[in-house]
């Protein structure tokens, strides 16, 4: 079997020249935010004392007004640096996805190498350390939510990559819309899911979808559209953005290529009233 021909875009945090315009802009309103590749600059970037030889990019963050079930981040990690101790917060699960470079993850005792597409689901007060062991910089997407604990419910660790999984087609669509899904979805230990959707040109979500999960979206390659609340929004590799509960949202996949992206959602609790 041939391995997919998948691209994931990183973070270039070069400056732009002085004699550039605002050629696309960040979009904030009370039901979505979109922070496109552009503004992922240098000076946005934040330093973490856990971790040494890193730099990151904080995407989202529980906000009011915002989205408020997680925290999204972008690490870039030099060759030789990483954290023995990268969560701060032993009752917060993780999901890394790598981007780019190699790193060595030891989860619970168990070494894995995670390349391009690796993925792993680290669950709440999980022993692991993440370093940079490749000869570049390397980057990964970490998403943290506090674990909503439920009798009789643990959720294990995931470790996998994205060109292993096999694409399930939405029904009715002849495959072109689909989703790679690290996280079995009936499996209720789960109260976060982070799956790859791909959409070949043409396809599209064919309503508007409204709904209680709140999303963290990134584009891993390819162009679209999407409807937000009443507004069109274009998209490219690298941009982001996250969604609050109930925004309306739809996409159209114009081509010329395929359209991929990495989503977050909270999923399978009751409501705390």
């Amino acid at each position: 079997m041939t391995a997919p021909d998948y691209t994931y875009a990183t973070i270039d945090p070069t400056l732009p020249p002085q004699t550039d315009s605002l050629g696309s802009a960040a979009i904030v309103t009370e039901a979505y935010t979109v922070i496109p590749h552009s503004v992922m600059r240098d000076i946005v970037a934040s330093f973490l004392p856990e971790w040494t030889g890193t730099r990151a990019w904080i995407l989202n963050r529980p906000i009011a007004s915002g989205a408020t079930t997680f925290a999204q981040l972008v690490l870039e990690v030099q060759p030789g640096g990483g954290s023995d101790a990268p969560e701060p917060q032993p009752e917060v699960e993780g999901f890394l996805f790598v981007l780019s470079g190699e790193f060595t993850l030891v989860l619970d005792g168990e070494t894995h190498v995670l390349t391009a597409g690796g993925f792993a689901f680290v669950p709440p007060a999980a022993t692991w350390s993440l370093h940079n062991t490749g000869a570049e910089a390397g980057q990964f997407h970490w998403f943290r939510k506090r674990h909503e604990f439920v009798a009789g419910l643990t959720p294990a660790a995931i470790v996998g990559n994205d060109h292993d999984l096999e694409p399930i087609p939405m029904a009715g669509t002849d495959g072109k819309w689909s989703t790679s899904r690290p996280i079995d979805p009936t499996d209720l230990a789960y109260d976060m899911h982070v799956t790859v959707v791909t959409f070949e040109p043409g396809a599209k979500i064919p309503f508007l979808e409204t709904h209680v999960m709140e999303h963290g979206i990134y584009v891993l390659e390819g162009n679209a559209v999407y409807r937000l609340n009443d507004d069109w929004v274009e998209l490219q590799p690298g941009d982001y953005f996250s969604l609050r509960a109930f925004c309306p949202q739809a996409c159209y996949a114009g081509g010329p290529g395929r359209f991929r992206y990495l989503l977050y959602k909270d999923v399978n609790r009751q409501i705390t009233l």
